[in-house]
């Protein structure tokens, strides 16, 4: 079976009191890491809560101990890479080496057109995440001074003191299920491919062709772990399963496209092909924010 994680939309209404509990219960539970969104806010009204996601990450890796965690993922679109690079590197340190540094290249339109960031256009923002990969994996895998000169990040001599406890700073996380632009930037930067929500099939052949990528790479398929986050529709019974699929499409349909959709023997099932097709790491997302019954009925349904 895969390694079970929680994954939290933190722009969907997580303030200091929902983020504590869900940390706590996340570790005590049994659950192998808490990742988050790095959002202001939602892609379409109403705005929630939105708690800061490094900030939360710092609280994090000193009042946790056991879990891993990180973001799913920070955009290079509203954060600069030598920023993520330092503060990835300094949370990483303090919480003993527990940061999976998921970065991206900035999607959603609406919270850059409310705070003022330029998104790019689709090519250009990828152009502009390339180079952030290239400045933050530098500045955290080289013990030498970085010298970079690109289109939209330079860096002179540069190096981020103290160096990371653990050599090459915390493991690179790229998400996302693109064969052309995607997944080779994974070969080259990434310690971790995160695919979403896409079902077992094709999260087979995009396995296989990420392993042909890294060979022309001169990198070893096991040298990038495979995750995956999804969506989660949890019943502990007929009844509930029933209740939170109303108005959604069928099961069926649901799970075509990626979802996990089930009472606990379902969902242990679903989770195990995820195994048969490479998956380390499943992060599953819960939406209920103040639903920590449900997540101790997932742990119990899959964890123990």
């Amino acid at each position: 079976m895969p390694e079970i994680a929680i994954m939290i939309e933190g722009q969907n209404g997580l303030n200091w009191e929902r983020w504590k509990r869900i940390a706590h219960a996340v570790e005590d539970l049994g659950f192998v890491g808490l990742y988050r969104s790095d959002h202001f806010t939602n892609a379409n009204p109403p705005d929630k809560d939105s708690l800061e996601l490094w900030v939360s990450l710092t609280w994090l890796a000193s009042h946790t101990s056991r879990i891993e965690f990180g973001p799913l993922v920070t955009p290079v679109s509203f954060r600069h890479p030598v920023f993520t690079a330092r503060m990835a590197k300094d949370v990483d340190d303090l919480s003993g080496g527990r940061l999976v540094l998921g970065v991206g290249a900035g999607w959603q339109e609406r919270e850059h057109a409310m705070f003022g960031f330029d998104l790019l256009s689709v090519r250009e923002r990828f152009a502009r995440f390339e180079e952030g990969l290239e400045v933050i994996t530098r500045l955290l895998r080289s013990e030498e001074r970085v010298t970079f000169y690109g289109r939209y990040y330079h860096l002179q001599d540069a190096i981020l003191l103290p160096r990371p406890h653990r050599p090459g700073g915390p493991p690179v996380l790229i998400g996302g299920n693109g064969p052309r632009r995607t997944l080779p930037l994974v070969a080259r930067y990434a310690d971790e491919w995160n695919a979403v929500f896409i079902p077992p099939a094709r999260i087979a052949e995009l396995n296989a062709r990420l392993d042909e990528l890294l060979r022309a790479e001169g990198r070893r398929p096991s040298d990038v772990r495979r995750s995956l986050m999804t969506g989660l529709i949890f019943g502990r019974d007929a009844t509930e399963l029933a209740r939170k699929l109303e108005g959604r499409p069928p099961a069926d349909e649901l799970r075509a496209r990626g979802l996990i959709v089930g009472m606990p023997s379902e969902v242990r099932e679903q989770i195990a092909a995820l195994d048969t097709v490479g998956v380390q790491r499943v992060m599953l997302q819960w939406l209920g924010l103040d639903d920590v019954d449900g997540l101790a009925a997932l742990a119990e349904a899959l964890l123990h």
